[in-house]
């Protein structure tokens, strides 16, 4: 039996589920008939979601059918970042999304601070984008679990609980 337990919190997405998305609103946008003829373009970089297309109503159909997507393939809406749309050239207009992953050094002591507070006895240390707490009883762990699910609410990221020991 191991003297101690643990666990990692990491905010990730599921970066398949994200294409499988995107090439459903793909076909979605080339099938439906009010913006089939809008030569849209959707594109997924490295770290973001470039939406091109030629009016305000068509980025705002494709926008939600892209959130419709993502809700059905359990993405959570919180990895989005939208941009501000911007008029490109040619009479298109451009909106950049950035994708969220990770969780920086602010959110990781606000999180790690959060717990120290109300479990003494677990250790909680930030390891680059991630947190690991770790403790001797199990059910610590799962108060802690449960104390960041409560403030995730709070926060513009998804978290997840990984590698639970």
């Amino acid at each position: 039996m191991p003297s101690s337990y643990s666990f990692d919190v990491v905010s990730d997405f599921d970066r398949q589920e994200l294409v499988n998305a995107i090439d459903q609103v793909k076909r979605d946008v080339s099938q439906r008939y009010d913006l089939k003829d809008s030569e849209s373009e959707i594109s997924l970089e490295d770290d973001e979601i470039i939406i091109l297309t030629t009016s305000d109503m068509t980025l705002n159909a494709i926008r939600d059918i892209l959130l419709q997507k993502s809700i059905k393939r359990k993405l959570s809406l919180k990895i989005f970042d939208f941009k501000d749309p911007i008029n490109s050239s040619g009479n298109k207009v451009k909106q950049n999304i950035l994708l969220k992953k990770g969780l920086s050094q602010e959110i990781a002591k606000k999180l790690s601070k959060s717990i120290r507070d109300q479990i003494k006895k677990v250790n909680v240390s930030i390891q680059g984008d991630s947190l690991r707490v770790a403790g001797k009883n199990k059910d610590e762990l799962q108060m802690a679990i449960e104390i960041l699910k409560k403030k995730e609410e709070e926060l513009e990221i998804p978290l997840q609980f990984e590698n639970y020991r």
